[in-house]
């Protein structure tokens, strides 16, 4: 069973009015009031009052329909905000260079659609998402965790990933590599000093 609930030309705007929105969208009725009664946003009211309205719309449609139906097993299924009619007033503000701005008042219309049946799986879970047992994760994103970065940041991680048994080999060649280093400018010096 479903139930609806608008709030019509709701002081403010409507961006304002979606943040509040978006926090209760797919919680459960009584998580979702909770969030809304301490929510510091000035919507929150407002919404909370169009979500006490969709509850009692579906308690009067249960009633109507002769079927007992529990609140507490009711969710936001959808909730959505509409952007209301800007009222141009005559007031304007002072703004820089000797202009005025005029004071816009936005309005939205709020709407709450609350249900009881069985909410669905998250993508994840379906049969069509792959999913590695181990970490139930989806497999791109396993896949993507295992690689080894490309570009510049590879660089430095390339020394630090190699084996215990490539470690002491590649430690003896590079001790073999910096000898040399060592040993050429040694050279030079002592031909520089035989033509001196």
């Amino acid at each position: 069973m479903e139930a609806t609930a608008s709030a019509k030309y709701l002081r403010g705007s409507a961006q304002k009015a979606r943040l509040v929105v978006d926090m209760i969208r797919g919680q459960d009725v009584n998580k979702a009031l909770a969030i809304l009664r301490f929510s510091s946003k000035r919507a929150a009211y407002l919404v909370e009052k169009c979500m006490r309205s969709a509850v009692a719309n579906a308690n009067e449609t249960a009633e109507k329909a002769n079927v007992s139906i529990d609140p507490d097993d009711l969710w936001v299924k959808a909730a959505f905000v509409d952007r209301g009619p800007t009222k141009n007033r005559r007031r304007v503000r002072p703004a820089p260079q000797g202009r005025a701005y005029r004071e816009q008042r936005h309005f939205c219309h709020v709407t709450i659609l609350l249900s009881n049946d069985a909410r669905p799986e998250p993508e994840a879970k379906r049969k069509g998402g792959k999913t590695t047992i181990a970490e139930g994760k989806p497999a791109k994103l396993a896949e993507s965790k295992g690689r080894k970065r490309g570009g510049a940041a590879a660089a430095p991680r390339a020394k630090r990933t190699t084996s215990k048994a490539g470690s002491a080999a590649t430690s003896s060649v590079e001790k073999a590599e910096s000898e040399k280093k060592a040993t050429k400018p040694a050279a030079k010096k002592k031909t520089s000093a035989k033509e001196k």
